[in-house]
C-alpha cells in the first residue's frame, strides 16, 4: 500500500492516549468523512474493528496493524527501541515509507517525538527538535510556543534555531508575513535572565521579527506571535496556562451557577461557554513536531475524537503547505 498522491493520507495512532482506542479510532472516521482525506488507523485490529461501523471499514480508512503499545509512563526511547510493532512506531514507519503523509498520536509524547525522529531523522542543520503548540489568545490569533518539553536542557543556538523554525511555522499556521519573536525570561531587559537566556538573545537579535524578551505575562497575549524558550520551561508554562484556565473556568462557572446570581447567571453563562470554548484544547488540533524529515502531530493525552479530527486537520494543512520544506528552508537560511 502507497499512500495516493491525489488524497493525502494521515496515519492515527489508534493507542494512543488515555481514552484509546474508542476516541480515536472515532476520530479517525470523522476525520476521513469531513476532511476528504485517507486515514490510517495503526493498532490492534481485535480493539479497532468492534468501532468501526456495522459495514465494515469505510471508504478512505485502512488499518495497519500493530501488536504492542506504549504506556504513558514508559520512557520513550527505550520504548521505541524495543517495543517496534508498536502502534506509534509503526505510524512513523508509515509515514517515512510513503505510506501515509503525516501522523497524528496522543500518547506517550516523549514516544512520538523519539518514533518520529528515529524513523525520519533530522531536517539538515537542526540541532534539536521543537514541539511548537499553539496557545490560545483569548479574543486574538493564537501564540506559537516552542520548546513545549521536546529539548529540555537547551544551548543558545538550539533557542536560536527554534525561533527561526518557529517564525516560519507561524506564517504556515498563523497566517502571519512577519511573525514577532520574543524570549521568555524574567524580564524585559537584555541582561535579564539565566546564562542561557543572556546568550541566547545575542543570538536572537540576528533573527528577524525578535523583539527582545519577554515576560511569563506576555504569554496569551497579542504581544508576540512566537515565544521561544527551552522545553523544560515551555512545558510548565504550558501546564500552568491549562491548569489556571480549568480554576478560572471553575471558579467563574460555580459562581454563576449558584442560587445567588439567579437570572445573571443563566444569562451569563451561554455567553462565557461560548468564548471558553476558543480556550478549549480539543480545538487547537495538536502541535507540530519542528525539525524532523515529516509531519509529526501531537495530540495532547485526553484528546476527543474532535480534537483528533481537528489533529488530522493540522497535518494536512502542513503536508499542503509544505512546512517541512519551509522550516528546513528557514534553517538553511540562517547557516
Amino acid at each position: 500500500m502507497t499512500a495516493s498522491p491525489q488524497r493525502l493520507t494521515v496515519a492515527v495512532d489508534a493507542m494512543g492516549g488515555d481514552r484509546a482506542p474508542g476516541e480515536l479510532v472515532a476520530g479517525g472516521l470523522r476525520a476521513a468523512d469531513e476532511l476528504g482525506v485517507g486515514v490510517l488507523l495503526v493498532g490492534r485490529p481485535d480493539e479497532i474493528e468492534p468501532l468501526l461501523p456495522a459495514g465494515g471499514v469505510p471508504d478512505g480508512v485502512e488499518l495497519l496493524a500493530a501488536s504492542e503499545v506504549v504506556g504513558m509512563a514508559e520512557d520513550p526511547a527505550a520504548a521505541v527501541r524495543t517495543r517496534k510493532d508498536s502502534s506509534v512506531v509503526r505510524a512513523a514507519e508509515a509515514v517515512r515509507d510513503g505510506h501515509a503523509h503525516a501522523m497524528v498520536s496522543a500518547g506517550n509524547t516523549g514516544a512520538a517525538m523519539a518514533a518520529a525522529l528515529f524513523r525520519f531523522g533530522r531536517l539538515p542543520g537542526v540541532a534539536r527538535p521543537a514541539i511548537a503548540v499553539p496557545v490560545p489568545v483569548p479574543g486574538g490569533r493564537p501564540q506559537i510556543l516552542l520548546d513545549a518539553g521536546a529539548t529540555v536542557d537547551c544551548a543558545p543556538e538550539w533557542l536560536e534555531q527554534f525561533a527561526r523554525m518557529g517564525r516560519e511555522y507561524a506564517r504556515i499556521r498563523l497566517g502571519v508575513d512577519e511573525p514577532r519573536v520574543g524570549l521568555l525570561s524574567n524580564g524585559e531587559e537584555p541582561g535579564k535572565g539565566d546564562d542561557l537566556r543572556k546568550k541566547a538573545h545575542g543570538l536572537l537579535e540576528g533573527v528577524p521579527g525578535f523583539i527582545g524578551n519577554i515576560e511569563g505575562r506576555d504569554v496569551v497575549s497579542d504581544r508576540v506571535d512566537v515565544v521561544v524558550t527551552d522545553g523544560f520551561t515551555g512545558n510548565v508554562v504550558l501546564k500552568t496556562i491549562e491548569g489556571s484556565v480549568r480554576a478560572v473556568a471553575g471558579l467563574v462557572f460555580g459562581v454563576l451557577g449558584s442560587d445567588e446570581a439567579g437570572d445573571a447567571g443563566r444569562t451569563v453563562t451561554p455567553l462565557l461557554l461560548g468564548a471558553a470554548s476558543d480556550l478549549d484544547p480539543d480545538t487547537t488540533g495538536g502541535a507540530l513536531l519542528l525539525g524532523v524529515r515529516g509531519v509529526c502531530i501531537i495530540s495532547h493525552g485526553s484528546s476527543s475524537a474532535r480534537a483528533i479530527v481537528n489533529a488530522v486537520g493540522v497535518a494536512v494543512e502542513c503536508v499542503r503547505e509544505r512546512a517541512v520544506d519551509r522550516v528546513a528552508e528557514a534553517v538553511g537560511d540562517a547557516g
